[in-house]
């Protein structure tokens, strides 16, 4: 479904800009692509390219797994797939709703565009919000981007796609207690696509995040037999360390939040203590760390008090 939006000030700083996205996919199983992104935050020099998004050949067609930050990304993307393989692309899968993820989805509008049901209702819902905001922090990099909605629902199984044998699981925790995110593993070549689920030398992002799923999500993913892993943000590895160390900051993050609330401290208070220094080497910590602290902290302390207020 198509939505002909683009708020004035777009048009504005949309003028004199040119796609500069050099999208260089690495093959790391046999036909299993990966694009690494930048370990930053939004900007318009990185043009919102801070993802990870991949793609893979089945004999029956290329599935792509997220679409990037903007229509020209998702642009430069369908070129290098068209680069690698002659396969025609026959799929995406989005696995979740942060606008880095699938604000390319335009560039693919004719092909089945898949998603978890919550997935498909947060981009109905916040879609235009969220176009909104990527093109304050990204610009003109953004020009033409609309936000359309997946036209399809994935549902946890296991599934023959061509020559590949895959497997899509509903995790729960990145994006809310609700299972959100759509991890997918291959089982033919023991790739798993863990989306932001995981993180990798990078801090993660807490904007909806329920901690304890998310942690217990983690322990799961821990028991499947990969042999590559691909997290949403940070490089592709080769074992169980991004799975680990995602899971050590949030518990950390967790205990955190639980100790300075019981301390009675205010949010603006926790915004200035110290991260420890196993996390302090972690892209971008000291801002996440901010972020998670305003988007987790008042309701840790609700949670603290008000049971006791109403004794």
């Amino acid at each position: 479904m198509s939505r002909p939006w683009m708020p004035l000030f777009a048009l504005v700083c949309c003028i004199g800009s040119a796609n500069a996205y050099d999208l260089q996919p690495r093959e790391v199983a046999d036909g299993v692509w990966v694009i690494e992104g930048a370990r930053e935050h939004f900007t318009r020099e990185n043009q919102g390219d801070i993802v990870n998004t991949g793609f893979l050949t089945t004999g029956a067609g290329v599935i792509v797994i997220d679409t990037g930050p903007s229509l020209r990304y998702g642009e430069a993307m369908r070129g290098a797939i068209r680069d690698v393989t002659a396969e025609p692309v026959v799929a995406v899968y989005i696995t979740h709703h942060h606008p880095d993820h699938f604000l390319g989805n335009l560039a693919f509008e004719d092909v089945p565009i898949i998603a978890l049901p919550h997935t498909i209702d947060a981009i109905e819902r916040d879609g235009d919000a969220l176009t909104d905001n990527m093109y304050r922090m990204v610009g003109g990099a953004m020009q033409g981007t609309e936000p359309l909605v997946p036209d399809q629902e994935a549902s946890p199984d296991v599934d023959r796609f061509g020559d590949r044998e895959l497997e899509y699981i509903a995790a729960g925790g990145h994006s809310g207690e609700v299972a959100a995110d759509l991890v997918i593993f291959d089982r033919t070549s023991g790739v798993l696509f863990a989306g932001d689920v995981v993180f990798h030398d990078r801090a993660p992002t807490t904007p909806h995040a329920d901690l304890d799923a998310w942690i217990a999500e983690l322990d799961r993913l821990e028991g499947v037999d990969f042999r590559t892993l691909v997290p949403g943000h940070g490089p592709v590895a080769n074992d169980a360390r991004p799975i680990r160390q995602t899971r050590a900051y949030l518990q950390w993050l967790d205990r955190h939040l639980d100790e300075a609330a019981e301390a009675g401290l205010h949010a603006a208070e926790v915004m200035e203590l110290a991260i420890p220094e196993a996390f302090r080497s972690l892209a971008v910590v000291e801002a996440e760390y901010k972020r998670s602290v305003a988007h987790l902290y008042d309701a840790r302390r609700r949670n603290l008090f008000e049971p006791m207020e109403a004794d």
